[in-house]
């Protein structure tokens, strides 16, 4: 997923789209791409928009370069949402299960464990966590409510202003064909769009969200423009998708 409008990171963003920033050496976008490409994920399908979309093409081409077997490009008119950008990807996945991946984050560590564990389950959602430890950070994201034993989610709160607990939501997303039933169903929400969390959140009541945990260092660079050096100073002075 690599549409939207950037807009905190303007005025970066008033000149490229934000997902061909530069993270140290090379586009952020390449770091989702190589992140899955190292996972097994090599049939891939890239959503934009906005009026930089065509430098995707010139960047990636037919993805071959980058690892990828099969490229697929679709493009968001209009700032609908996360959820509404998935929906444009329903006949690329043909009724196979998807993994969902913002281009602005990056994970110090391989997904590839993530994506076995989804591959063995057998029906719903899957979605990664990270452990943040400030209560001032978790108020920006998306966090979890768990179980008393910590290990089914109960509740995913956008923005909380007491966080449920002390994990953030990615934006890694794991989904069976069974998501695009439920994205034509949506009501927007108050800023217009169809939100990802309440897709999660119909897996969470229907009983069929798991999670893994990621471990390591993981960073929105798309958050501020903060975040955005803080992950360039990480990727600068440490290698990310390790497989250890």
């Amino acid at each position: 997923m690599a549409g939207g409008t950037g807009s905190r990171l303007h005025p970066l963003t008033l000149i490229t789209n934000k997902h061909l920033l530069p993270i140290y050496d090379r586009p952020m976008v390449t770091y989702s791409i190589e992140a899955l490409v190292n996972a097994g994920v090599t049939e891939m399908m890239v959503v934009t928009g906005g009026t930089h979309a065509g430098e995707f093409l010139r960047l990636l081409g037919n993805g071959h370069d980058w690892g990828i077997d099969r490229l697929q490009y679709g493009y968001q008119e209009r700032p609908g949402g996360i959820a509404e950008a998935l929906g444009l990807a329903e006949r690329f996945v043909d009724g196979d299960k998807v993994v969902v991946m913002l281009a602005d984050n990056i994970v110090e560590r391989s997904l590839r464990p993530s994506v076995e564990n989804f591959e063995t389950q057998k029906k719903g959602a899957r979605i990664l966590l990270h452990r943040v430890d400030d209560p001032a950070h978790l108020r920006h994201l998306g966090v979890p409510e768990l179980d008393d034993g910590g290990r089914r989610v109960t509740r995913i709160v956008e923005k909380p202003e007491a966080a449920p607990s002390t994990y953030a939501v990615t934006g890694i997303y794991f989904y069976d064909h069974t998501v695009f039933d439920v994205i034509p169903h949506l009501q927007p929400s108050g800023r217009g769009e169809l939100e990802i969390t309440d897709v999660n959140n119909h897996f969470v009541e229907e009983g069929t969200m798991e999670f893994d945990v990621l471990d390591g260092f993981w960073g929105d660079a798309g958050e501020s423009i903060d975040a955005y050096y803080e992950v360039n100073d990480f990727v600068r002075a440490n290698p990310v998708n390790k497989d250890f």
